[in-house]
C-alpha cells in the first residue's frame, strides 16, 4: 500500500482499545485506529489516513457483532463525539480504563509501581454531567444517509455539538444524556422559541447572526445556570431570555455575554446578569461551593466527591500540617482538605478563579486557607516558600498538560513528606512522576471514573519520599 492510498480493508476483526479510545485492528502487521467499534467486532474499514506506522479509518459495515456488544442508548451515537463506548459494557469500559492507567504509569513512567487499585465506577452513566455547552448554527449538518435517502431535505438550523474535528458543522441534538433534566428542555424551547421569532442563528463561516452559544449549569443543590452567547444584545435577545425566565422558573441564574470574536471563549468577556443571582450553589458533604459564569468545577459532582475523598484519604492529615494545594482552581480541594491540616495554601494562574476560592473559603467560615494566583512555576521560588513556610504535603491536579518541569524541581527542593497527584491525563502524569522519582515512591494507585461511556479517566497516585 502506498501511502497515499486510501484503501478498503474488509473482514478486519477488532482486537484491542487504544490509549485514546479508538479501537484497534491489525493489518498486515500494521495497526488501524478506528472509532465506534469494539473488540470482538468484525468489520470493513475505509481508510482515512494511511501512514508510515499506522492507519485510521471509520466503519463501513458491520460483519459481526462482537457478543457482549450492547445497544447504543443515544440516537446521535456514531455521529456525536462523546459517549463513544455506549457499546461497551460498563465493566469492560472500566477494565480498559484500569489497564489504561497501569500501562501509561508503567511504560511512559517506567516507574517500580504498587499494585494499581480496582478502579472506583460512576454511580451514574448518564445524566452526570453539570455543566454542557451547545452551538447554535444557521444550518444543520445533515448526515450521509440522510442525504442518500431522503433527497432534497428542508433545511433549519440547528443548536448542538460540533462535528468531531470540525468547527463549521453542527448537529442538532434531539436528545443529550449527559445532563439532568431542565437542561433538554431549556435547549429545545430556546431552539424552538427562536426558530419561531425568526431570530439569526450563526453563519459559522462569516459569522454573521445573533446567536453563538448555550450554556447550562446544573448544581446538585438542584440551582440552575442558563448563559446565552450572541453577537450583540438587542430586543430579540431580551425577549428571549425573558421566555426563558417566565417558563423555566428552575434557572436560578440566568445570564448573557456579547461575544463579537472569532471564537467562542467567553474567559476573557463580561457576562451579564438578566435575572436571579450571578452564581449557583454547589453542596459537597457540609461545604458550599459557589459558581460562576467562569468557574471551573469538576463536571461531574457526585465523583468529585469521591475523588476528593481518596485525595483527603491518600494525604493521611493529621491536623498539624501545613498543605499546598497547587492548580487549586476555585479551591475546592484546599477548602475540602482546610478541616483536617493546620494550613492550606492554594495556588492557581486564573485570578477569577483565585476570587472565587476566597469566596469559597468565607462562604463556608473557613479561616485556614491562603490563595494566591500566578504562573505556579513563578510562584513556587524558594523566596515563597521561605517566606509562607516549606510544605509537609502537596495535592496537584493539573489540567491534562500537566506540570512545567520547573514545577517538579520546586517539588525536588521542598521535600514533603507526601505529593499527592490528582490527574485526568495518565500519561502526563507518569512522565510528571517519572521526573521525581529520584526522591519519592510511587505507594498508592486509584483510578476513578469520572466520565462514562468515554476513554477519559481521572487518576491519583500518592508519592512518599523515600
Amino acid at each position: 500500500m502506498g501511502r497515499r492510498s486510501k484503501p478498503l480493508l474488509e473482514q478486519v476483526r477488532i482486537e484491542d482499545i487504544a490509549a485514546e479510545g479508538k479501537a484497534i485492528g491489525r493489518v498486515d502487521n500494521k495497526v488501524v485506529f478506528v472509532p465506534f467499534a469494539i473488540p470482538g467486532d468484525v468489520v470493513d474499514i475505509q481508510v482515512t489516513n494511511n501512514r508510515k506506522n499506522f492507519m485510521e479509518g471509520h466503519v463501513v459495515k458491520w460483519h459481526t457483532y462482537a457478543p457482549n456488544r450492547i445497544e447504543p442508548f443515544c440516537s446521535h451515537f456514531g455521529l456525536c463525539g462523546g459517549c463513544k463506548w455506549q457499546n461497551l459494557p460498563y465493566a469492560e469500559q472500566l477494565r480498559y480504563k484500569q489497564k489504561q492507567v497501569a500501562d501509561q504509569l508503567k511504560r511512559i513512567g517506567k516507574l517500580t509501581l504498587p499494585e494499581v487499585s480496582p478502579i472506583i465506577g460512576s454511580k451514574n452513566t448518564t445524566h452526570y454531567r453539570n455543566k454542557l455547552e451547545f452551538t447554535f448554527s444557521e444550518s444543520r449538518w445533515l448526515t450521509r444517509e440522510e442525504i442518500e435517502h431522503l433527497g432534497e431535505i428542508e433545511q433549519h438550523p440547528a443548536l448542538g455539538y460540533h462535528i468531531p474535528g470540525r468547527f463549521d458543522k453542527v448537529f442538532d441534538v434531539s436528545t443529550c444524556y449527559l445532563q439532568p433534566e431542565p437542561s433538554n428542555s431549556i435547549r429545545l424551547a430556546i431552539r424552538d422559541y427562536a426558530i419561531r421569532h425568526g431570530i439569526a442563528f450563526l453563519n459559522l463561516y462569516t459569522k454573521q447572526g445573533l446567536l453563538r452559544n448555550l450554556i447550562i449549569r446544573t448544581a446538585t443543590s438542584g440551582e440552575v445556570m442558563v448563559i446565552v452567547s450572541v453577537t450583540r444584545y438587542n430586543n430579540e435577545v431580551m425577549g428571549l431570555l425573558e421566555y426563558v425566565r417566565d417558563n423555566f422558573p428552575q434557572v436560578t441564574s440566568l445570564m448573557y455575554v456579547e461575544n463579537s470574536k472569532q471564537n467562542e471563549t467567553i474567559s476573557d468577556l463580561e457576562v451579564q446578569l438578566f435575572a436571579g443571582k450571578d452564581h449557583i450553589i454547589e453542596a459537597m458533604e457540609d461545604l458550599k461551593f459557589r459558581v460562576g459564569p467562569k468557574s471551573f468545577y469538576q463536571t461531574n459532582s457526585e465523583q468529585a466527591l469521591v475523588l476528593y475523598r481518596v485525595a483527603t484519604d491518600f494525604a493521611q492529615l493529621t491536623g498539624n500540617e501545613l498543605v499546598y494545594d497547587l492548580y487549586t482552581g476555585t479551591g475546592t480541594i484546599a477548602n475540602f482538605v482546610a478541616r483536617k491540616a493546620k494550613r492550606v495554601i492554594g495556588i492557581e494562574y486564573v485570578p477569577e478563579a483565585i476570587d472565587d476560592a476566597r469566596v469559597n473559603s468565607a462562604l463556608n467560615g473557613i479561616t485556614n486557607t491562603v490563595f494566591f494566583a500566578g504562573d505556579i512555576k513563578n510562584v513556587l521560588s524558594e523566596k515563597f516558600m521561605n517566606d509562607e513556610g516549606k510544605p509537609d504535603v502537596v495535592i496537584l491536579d493539573p489540567p491534562r498538560a500537566g506540570i512545567h518541569p520547573d514545577v517538579a524541581k520546586a517539588l525536588i527542593s521542598a521535600l514533603p513528606a507526601r505529593i499527592v497527584y490528582v490527574s485526568c491525563n495518565p500519561a502526563t502524569q507518569a512522565r510528571d512522576i517519572a521526573l521525581m522519582a529520584e526522591h519519592y515512591n510511587v505507594t498508592r494507585i486509584q483510578p476513578v471514573d469520572m466520565f462514562p461511556h468515554t476513554h477519559h479517566v481521572e487518576n491519583v497516585v500518592l508519592l512518599e519520599k523515600r
